[in-house]
C-alpha cells in the first residue's frame, strides 16, 4: 500500500526478483490507497489535530484499501492470517529474524507511511506489526517496504541459486559473516589463507567458525549476546578481551 507504486517496478523487475516472480515463487501487488479515497480531492492527509507542522495520513483510505484486498484474499479461499505490516521509524527493529519469520507467511499487507506519520488509530487497529529499517527518518516508507521485501523473499526455498547460501550469511546465527575470498590465490602482496587452499573442509570450516566469531566481536559485539556459543568459542572471546581488541563488558 503505498501512495508511489511506481517506486517498486525496477527494483523487483530484474535479478532474483524477476525470476522468482517468473517462476510463480512470489506475487508482488502495489496499490495506491489514493484511490480507496471517497472526497472529490481524492486527500489522503490533513492537518493534526491539536496544532503542529507536517500533514498525517487519514484512517479511511487505508482502512478502506487494505480491507478491500484482504476481501479479495478471502473471496481466493484464503482463511489464515494475513499480517499488516505498517513501516514506521517507531517499529520494532529490523533483523534477519524477522525476515525468517515472515518468509513462511502465504500473505502479506505492507503499509508505507508518508509525512509526519500516520494516524493513531491505523496504527492501534489496523496494523497488526510495525517495523523499522533503522533509527533514522526517510521521506516515506518505500524504501523500507523493499528493504523488508528484499530481505524477506530471497529466504524463500527456490528464489536464491543455492539453498545454502542463506545460511552462511551475516546476521543468520547473528554473527558477521567469514571473510570471503576469489581467484587469484595470490593478488600483489596479499594472499589467500593456505587453509582455504587445503582442501580440508572441516578446516575450512573451523576457520570460517573462528573468523566469523572474531569479526563479529570486533564490529559488533552487541550482537554476541543473541548468538549460541560452545565454551571453547567464549574462551575464544575472553582471549580478545585479553589482547584489548573488544572492550571488557562489550560481549
Amino acid at each position: 500500500m503505498t501512495l508511489f507504486p511506481a517506486m517498486f517496478d525496477g527494483p523487483f523487475s530484474t535479478g532474483i526478483f524477476q525470476r522468482a516472480r517468473e517462476k510463480g515463487l512470489v506475487t508482488l501487488n502495489t496499490h495506491n490507497f489514493r484511490e480507496w479515497t471517497q472526497d472529490r480531492h481524492h486527500a489522503v492527509d490533513d492537518t493534526v489535530y491539536g496544532g503542529g507542522a507536517g500533514m498525517v495520513l487519514k484512517p479511511e483510505p487505508l482502512f478502506n484499501a487494505t480491507e478491500s484486498i484482504i476481501a479479495g484474499i478471502r473471496e481466493g479461499g484464503w482463511k489464515g492470517e494475513i499480517p499488516v505490516v505498517l513501516m514506521t521509524p517507531q517499529g520494532r527493529l529490523f533483523s534477519q529474524r524477522t525476515a525468517e519469520e515472515y518468509s513462511v507467511r502465504s500473505h502479506i499487507i505492507i503499509l508505507c507511511g508518508e509525512y509526519e506519520g500516520v494516524d493513531e488509530r491505523i496504527r492501534v487497529h489496523l496494523a497488526t506489526d510495525e517495523i523499522s529499517i533503522g533509527d533514522y527518518v526517510l521521506s516515506g516508507g518505500e524504501i523500507p517496504a523493499m528493504a523488508f521485501i528484499n530481505a524477506v523473499v530471497r529466504l524463500i526455498p527456490g528464489v536464491l541459486g543455492s539453498e545454502e547460501s542463506a545460511l552462511h550469511e551475516s546476521h543468520t546465527d547473528s554473527l558477521l559473516e567469514h571473510p570471503q575470498y576469489t581467484r587469484p590465490p595470490a593478488f600483489r602482496d596479499w594472499k589467500v589463507p593456505d587453509v582455504l587452499l587445503s582442501g580440508n573442509h572441516q578446516e575450512v570450516e573451523k576457520w570460517r567458525r573462528e573468523q566469523s566469531l572474531i569479526r563479529t566481536a570486533i564490529r559488533r559485539p552487541d550482537l554476541l549476546k543473541k548468538a549460541h556459543l560452545s565454551p571453547k568459542e567464549k574462551q575464544l572471546i575472553e582471549k580478545l578481551v585479553k589482547e584489548g581488541k573488544i572492550t571488557p563488558g562489550e560481549e
